[in-house]
């Protein structure tokens, strides 16, 4: 499954931006038709919203990806000092509760192991800690589910099972005190507080 997902990586990160960001109008047309236009423009700056400007704590972004939307937002915040570590999101070598903030950008769609993920990226939280992301959820449109299931599954992209909205929000109110849920779409974000 590693392999899959990596090779996913590999053959789409020259598009990856382009198709996020909207930059040609391909990419239009498919968020249009497959999305039902689903801006993750404003979706990112949403996300991104939910981490103060003078933030200066210890704050992991899993997966970092490409950037695309983050790279600003990083270079703004100070005192944040950036280590990249490639590892596996079910098996975070973090210590226990030593983030203040751990972000997930279009990052648990592609998770094999959400469960795990979830267990993970809770466990490495600090009490009172922030967790925010955003991700494809199933039940939201037929054509996007379509689309998940034959095409990006396929490809390694996306790895299924996804949850629907309520079997997410089940899965934070278990592990959060404060849930902030938003969906845009088939897209869900989200800032949670343990």
């Amino acid at each position: 499954m590693a392999d899959k997902i990596q090779n996913a990586y590999e053959s789409s990160k020259n598009i990856y931006d382009d198709v996020l960001t909207q930059g040609n109008i391909f990419s239009k047309l498919y968020i249009k038709l497959f999305w039902n236009g689903t801006n993750d423009n404003d979706i990112a700056q949403k996300v991104l919203s939910y981490i103060p400007n003078d933030f200066s704590g210890n704050l992991l972004d899993v997966p970092v990806g490409t950037t695309v939307f983050t790279e600003h937002k990083w270079i703004a915040l100070k005192d944040v000092h950036i280590k990249c570590i490639q590892g596996d999101v079910s098996n975070l070598k973090m210590n226990d509760e030593s983030y203040d903030i751990v972000v997930s950008m279009n990052g648990f769609h592609a998770f094999p192991d959400k469960k795990k993920a979830f267990q993970e990226t809770w466990r490495v939280l600090k009490p009172g800690g922030t967790f925010i992301g955003c991700f494809y959820i199933r039940g939201k449109s037929k054509r996007t589910d379509w689309l998940v299931n034959h095409i990006l599954s396929k490809k390694g992209w996306f790895t299924p099972p996804f949850q629907t909205e309520e079997e997410l929000r089940n899965i934070l109110k278990e592990m959060y005190k404060q849930i902030d849920l938003h969906i845009d779409g088939s897209m869900v974000y989200f800032c949670c507080t343990k």
